[in-house]
C-alpha cells in the first residue's frame, strides 16, 4: 500500500515549537494551555500580535523554527518504519516552500525517518496536495490542516487527521492521536 504523510504538525510538534520560539523571542511567557486551545493554525494571536506581524514573525524565524530542536511526535519514525518493513511505500508532501525543500529532506533523514528521494514532495500550496496524491494513487493520507483535508473529501484515498487543537470540528474523519496504534490497526485491518 501505498501512505502519504504531511510533516508538519502531523509527524513533527512545529507549531508548539515555534510557540515556545515565539515565547523567547517576544520575552513572554505564554502557557502550553493557551497553546493547547487556540483554534486557529497561526499561533501568533496568542502573542497579541496582528497578522501582518504574525506572518512577518514566522517568517523571519523560519530558519529557527524548521532546523532547530523541533520535537517529533511520539511513535512517528517508528511507525513509518514499521510500514517501510512491511512492504509499504511512505511518501512525504509538504507544502513547505521550494527553497527549503532538499533541507527539510535531509533533516527528515538526520532524525531518523525513512525517507526515499523519489517519494518526498514540498513546495506546492495547502491546496494543491490534492493534485500530487491522487497522482500517486495513494491508499491513505495523514495530515493536520482542515483546508487540505476539506480537499480530499472526494477522494478515493483514506483519509486521516492528525489530531490538533484547531482540527477537532472535522468530526467525520478518523484521528491520529497515537502514531502506534494508528500502524497497529492499520495493519491489522490490512491483514
Amino acid at each position: 500500500m501505498k501512505f502519504g504523510f504531511d510533516i508538519d504538525d502531523t509527524l513533527i510538534n512545529l507549531r508548539e515549537h515555534a510557540f515556545h520560539l515565539y515565547n523567547k523571542k517576544l520575552k513572554q511567557t505564554v502557557g502550553i494551555d493557551v497553546f493547547q486551545n487556540i483554534s486557529s493554525v497561526e499561533i501568533h494571536e496568542a502573542f497579541g500580535i496582528s497578522d501582518d506581524e504574525g506572518k512577518e514573525m514566522w517568517n523571519s524565524s523560519l530558519e529557527e523554527i524548521y532546523y532547530t530542536s523541533c520535537p517529533i511526535f511520539p511513535g512517528a519514525v517508528e511507525a513509518l518504519h514499521t510500514l517501510t518493513r512491511a512492504g509499504h511505500e511512505v511518501y512525504y508532501i509538504t507544502a513547505r516552500p521550494k527553497e527549503h525543500g532538499e533541507r527539510t529532506k535531509a533533516w527528515m533523514q538526520q532524525q531518523g525517518f525513512p525517507v526515499d528521494d523519489s517519494r518526498f514532495f514540498y513546495g506546492m500550496q495547502d491546496e494543491e496536495k490534492l493534485d500530487i496524491i491522487n497522482q500517486l494513487e495513494l491508499d491513505y493520507y495523514i495530515d493536520d490542516k482542515p483546508v487540505v483535508l476539506e480537499t480530499l473529501r472526494n477522494s478515493t484515498t483514506k483519509v486521516y487527521v492528525k489530531d490538533q487543537s484547531y482540527n477537532r470540528h472535522l468530526q467525520d474523519i478518523p484521528r491520529v492521536v497515537d502514531w502506534t496504534t494508528f500502524v497497529k490497526s492499520i495493519l491489522n485491518k490490512n491483514k
